[in-house]
């Protein structure tokens, strides 16, 4: 994958950081998928017209526990994703159990049996992570210090900074490398420098995890709480010289072909030269510095930082990039400091479930092999291939009928419509993981070296022209996205299921579900990041100056609309962090009705007594039902640029007269508001 993909993806699951042959049970049945029309969701007592997603969802709501392992439970993403587990879990088990088993199924079996060998990991693991952190003994000038960094960041360890293969946004047939910002320990860098509360607190909750995992790995507490206090002042210096998640989101700020030299020139106490060596990249000229500030910040850092405290630092991200891998005493703190500060979650997941997820990951290509062959059948590929199709159709309609569009900017965007590509299900072409070795001796071991075979497999990329059939998500996965610069859906095999896609439901509760997932993607070619791409994923401004202002007309629009939104605690909807994905909500349910009027001309079957326009809508805001703990809803807030599952569904359909036709909703009624937006 690229470094900085310019990629929007459909749903932001952050899920539970921890991902872990003794004796295991069965494996579950796989439970039946939810209806995709469901009756029991509703809460009649609500009024459609008022709170359209309580109406849909509320029984659902009301009678969903999320469960102690998650943070939040969804009807239409986790519904979908358990049973996946499930699927997987059957697979892994069965290839952890052959003797006979070769090949990928000996690797996928290997490495899920290695990391539910729990007697091993107590002690396999920790032995792996001595001798790792004993190697960052030879940190002691600016050689060794970049050789180490290099080591770090091939095993997928975040410090300092992050680095790897991006396309090269104003040339997107090329694989570039891309230097960008990194090396925090919390997960955005307002956690370190908002004097918010809640944020206040999540430091000091840090600062006590980092102290408790020093001393679990064998310092003293006096050592712990001195070292924990430095490599917070090494993270609160790297925070700022961060870009924030809003800025970030403008890929003109993010694009900086600095050259080997200009990188160096910023940074110039870092030595670069072993730093490639070290990653097999001697040869390395062009790079894309996303942030140049976050590199002036680096260097200040260097320059003023003991060998001593660097090594600490590297040491503690070594250990916080492993606790997922090691004994239990170091996965139990990891868990109760992410409960605490990010997810609410009241138990840990089983091991099974980290393993599976752990095993997946690791195993990308070789596990949705598993996956694909156990569920997608061929009928859905075909199907989902002639709604996009129609989609397509309704989405050039809609360009041949905008009043603000002239032209000249008509026939850029028609030629990038006509030369959008649509994967389905799984890659065309499987990757070859022969040469990643896996053993059952040390979970962490294989984790380690899956990560090095990654980092080698990007790395690769760069200089080669870009290979725009790859995947960036397992086939197994409940979500979607669109990637500007191959401008190209994908919609993995994992979310071509019930609620989002049934091959029995009626045609409108699919074009609700699935279809407004389709528009959902396409129209991200057009929100206000993939706007700034063409037709072939270049980034170059196509647009004139004044449909550019109606454009920007409607994104202001947008922006107050969803900023006026009220999570929690009097927190609201960022209404610039998610703009992108307001606009593709807008957009896609807006191209999905269409499409399907076209096709039936709103003709069907009446269901649970919903006409077929309403059972579109209706079965569009099932697919979101969802319930989160505080903790889970206040760290989306900072993170998430999707806007919380009520509003993907209230704010799109307030804007939308169809749908006010459609449940006879009028002037004063709350999904009515007197100012609606609409740019697509």
């Amino acid at each position: 994958m690229p470094l900085r993909p310019i990629i929007s993806i459909l749903f932001a699951t952050f899920g539970s950081a921890t991902v872990g042959f003794a004796q295991t049970p069965a494996a579950a049945a796989v439970e039946p998928a939810p209806v995709a029309l469901d009756e029991a969701a509703l809460d009649r007592s609500v009024n459609a017209c008022d709170d359209f997603y309580a109406f849909a969802c509320g029984g659902w709501i009301k009678n969903t526990v999320i469960p102690a392992d998650k943070s939040g439970w969804s009807r239409g993403f986790y519904d979908i994703a358990k049973r996946n587990e499930e699927i997987l879990r059957a697979a892994l088990e069965k290839d952890a159990a052959d003797p006979k088993a070769q090949g990928e199924h000996r690797q996928i079996g290997d490495f899920y049996a290695a990391c539910m060998d729990e007697a091993k990991v107590e002690t396999a693991s920790p032995l792996t992570l001595k001798r790792r952190i004993e190697t960052l003994s030879s940190i002691k000038d600016r050689r060794s210090l970049a050789v180490q960094v290099a080591r770090a960041h091939l095993e997928g360890t975040n410090v300092l900074f992050s680095f790897g293969n991006t396309q090269d946004a104003k040339d997107s047939s090329l694989m570039i490398a891309g230097a960008d910002q990194g090396g925090l320990g919390l997960p955005d860098r307002d956690y370190y420098l908002s004097q918010e509360p809640k944020k206040l607190e999540i430091r000091s909750l840090y600062l006590a995890y980092i102290t408790e995992m020093l001393q679990l790995n064998g310092a003293t507490p006096a050592a712990a709480a001195k070292d924990a206090k430095a490599i917070m002042k090494i993270e609160l210096a790297l925070a700022k010289g961060a870009m924030d998640r809003v800025e970030r989101r403008d890929p003109l700020k993010v694009y900086h072909r600095l050259e080997r030299k200009g990188l160096e020139k910023l940074a110039p106490t870092f030595d670069w030269t072993t730093y490639f060596d070290a990653l097999g990249v001697p040869q390395v000229e062009a790079i894309d510095v996303a942030v140049p500030a976050f590199f002036v910040a680096l260097e200040q850092l260097l320059k003023t930082t003991p060998a001593a405290t660097l090594r600490t630092y590297l040491g503690w991200h070594l250990l916080a990039r492993s606790a997922p891998m090691l004994p239990k005493r170091f996965v139990d703190a990891q868990f109760r400091f992410n409960s605490a500060a990010f997810t609410g979650q009241k138990e840990i997941e089983p091991r099974w479930k980290r393993c599976v997820a752990a095993t997946t990951h690791a195993l990308n290509h070789p596990t949705s092999k598993a996956y694909v062959e156990t569920t997608f059948r061929g009928a859905s590929k075909a199907q989902t291939q002639d709604m996009i199709k129609e989609i397509e159709v309704q989405f050039g309609e809609t360009l041949q009928h905008l009043a603000w569009m002239d032209p000249t900017t008509h026939k850029e965007a028609d030629a990038k419509l006509s030369t959008l590509v649509n994967q389905i299900g799984y890659p065309d072409v499987w990757r070859d993981y022969a040469s990643l070795r896996v053993g059952r001796e040390s979970y962490l071991a294989n984790m380690l070296q899956s990560a090095v075979f990654e980092a080698r497999f990007a790395l690769n990329k760069i200089g080669r022209p870009v290979d725009r059939g790859e995947w960036g998500m397992p086939a197994s996965m409940v979500n979607a996205y669109y990637d500007a610069e191959n401008n190209k859906m994908v919609f993995p095999a994992g979310i071509l299921q019930p609620p989002f896609f049934d091959l029995t439901a009626p045609v409108a509760v699919n074009y609700g579900g699935i279809g407004m997932v389709m528009g959902h993607e396409l129209t991200h070619g057009f929100d206000d990041q993939g706007r700034k791409f063409d037709a072939k994923g270049n980034m170059r401004d196509w647009w004139t100056v004044n449909v550019a202002k109606e454009f920007e007309k409607g994104v202001d629009c947008l922006d107050r609309q969803y900023s006026s939104y009220t999570v929690i605690d009097g927190l609201h909807v960022n209404g610039k962090l998610t703009m992108g994905e307001n606009i593709a909500d807008q957009g896609g349910i807006r191209l999905t009705f269409g499409a399907w009027l076209r096709k039936t001309g709103g003709v069907g079957e009446d269901r649970t007594g919903f006409t077929p326009a309403q059972q579109l809508f209706v079965g569009y805001a099932q697919s979101w039902c969802t319930t989160q703990r505080p903790e889970r809803q206040r760290a989306l807030i900072t993170m998430d640029p999707h806007s919380p599952p009520r509003f993907r569904v209230n704010g799109p359909l307030s804007n939308f007269d169809e749908f006010s036709k459609a449940f006879g909703c009028k002037a004063g009624d709350k999904m009515v508001p007197e100012r609606r937006c609409k740019i697509w």
